[in-house]
């Protein structure tokens, strides 16, 4: 059975994968009952691992290198994930 905390985490995750296919980059949730969210571009390949957790006042988007954003607002998300993504910059 999936815990509390589990249940928000994949909210937060699956909210953010639907953000992301708006700006053209695939995702899927992996990891169980520990899950995360595994981001590509289709075009560069270039990928990553998107991390939700809580913190002092909500919950924060993680991933490598050095990006963290609040989940309250989802488009700088996508935006900064695909910018590391698409292998332009």
């Amino acid at each position: 059975m999936t815990s509390t905390f589990s249940r928000q985490r994949l909210i937060h995750l699956g909210s953010l994968a639907a953000e992301l296919s708006k700006h053209g980059l695939v995702s899927r949730t992996v990891g169980g009952d520990d899950p995360v969210l595994w981001v590509w571009h289709p075009d560069s390949g270039r990928q990553t691992i998107v991390f939700a957790t809580p913190a002092k006042d909500g919950w924060l988007f993680l991933w490598s290198p050095d990006g963290q954003e609040d989940t309250g607002d989802l488009r700088p998300v996508a935006e900064a994930l695909g910018k590391l993504l698409d292998g332009s910059s």
